[in-house]
């Protein structure tokens, strides 16, 4: 459906996009993690023929981005991060005038606006001016007009920036109920929990470059061989369970707990190994009060895959 070749993206002597090749099959959920300034808006700007690459290519359902942007233009919709509405026009109004901007029949068009609004939530507020709209509804208004003219890809920039949590679960609910529509959708976010849950794919982009390209798991898996486990013990049995511990295969970088009741460490054994240690502290009479292992989640994977970026 997809297929990023070579990307690259020059401002004179500043390389915003480094040589970006990504594929994505049709129906599926990319989340496009990186920092401010990473170039995520640069990929998504040159994939909705809005900015013009320095080189490499990008096809969208076989047709070049570069070479026919106009036929491009009806295969996606597009929601930037800051998009404009037409404060003076009413809900039903602003869709109607992007539906006959694609040239979709007044008489479809009569039918689809109503089906749009009750997608994102708004049928209440069909008759409503722009202006008076919350930011979340204005949102959710702009990803009904980029649903307008019924694109196969979603191309969303920061949909859920600025918005209170109400109002990004209330995007997130619609976005999994396109997802269930077949749609390919691309998002970027910085709400990284959230990705996790809807992507089925997540690219890790930084100083344009991509550093990392998989499943949720797939990524998290890289990060699992060294796992951290907290260990909580009563606080007059620390420097016990902090000797016995350091003297355990496989253990490293032990330290205490700054609330004094336990200790962390790294480890690098398999689970059936992690269950022989805790039994073994058991039979030390190690009153262990917990024994956990910390879940990488993917602000972890973020902060550790960028943190050996250059």
């Amino acid at each position: 459906m997809i297929e990023i070749k070579g990307l690259t993206k020059k401002y004179g002597s500043f390389t915003a996009l480094d040589n970006l090749n990504l594929t994505l099959h049709e129906g599926t959920v990319f989340g496009f993690v990186g920092a401010n300034g990473a170039g995520k808006s640069t990929t998504f700007l040159i994939m909705s023929t809005l900015l013009e690459a320095t080189s490499g290519d990008v096809i969208i359902d076989g047709v070049n981005v570069r070479e026919k942007p106009a036929a491009v233009r009806r295969l996606i919709g597009y929601m930037p991060d800051f998009f404009g509405v037409y404060d003076q026009l009413k809900a039903d109004e602003y869709l109607d005038f992007y539906g006959a901007s694609y040239g979709i029949p007044v008489e479809e068009r009569r039918k689809l606006i109503p089906q749009l609004l009750e997608l994102v939530n708004l049928t209440h507020k069909r008759y409503s001016y722009v202006d008076l709209l919350s930011r979340g509804m204005k949102q959710r208004l702009c990803l009904a007009r980029s649903l307008i003219h019924d694109p196969k890809v979603l191309i969303l920039d920061e949909p859920a920036s600025g918005l209170d949590p109400r109002a990004r679960v209330e995007m997130r609910d619609i976005l999994k109920t396109l997802k269930k529509m077949g749609k390919t959708i691309l998002i970027s976010s910085h709400i990284l929990p959230e990705l996790a849950e809807m992507c089925d794919e997540i690219g890790v982009i930084d100083n344009g470059r991509l550093i990392a390209h998989g499943s949720v798991p797939e990524i998290q898996a890289k990060l699992q061989g060294e796992k951290v486990i907290t260990v909580k013990v009563p606080i007059d049995a620390v420097s016990r369970a902090l000797s016995f511990f350091e003297e355990q295969p496989h253990v490293s970088t032990i330290e205490m707990l700054e609330t004094g009741d336990g200790i962390t460490f790294k480890y690098l054994g398999n689970e059936v190994s992690q269950i022989s240690l805790l039994q073994q502290a058991v039979k030390k009479e190690i009153p262990i009060v917990s024994f956990m292992e910390h879940v990488t989640n993917l602000e972890d994977v973020f902060m550790e895959i960028t943190k050996g970026a250059e």
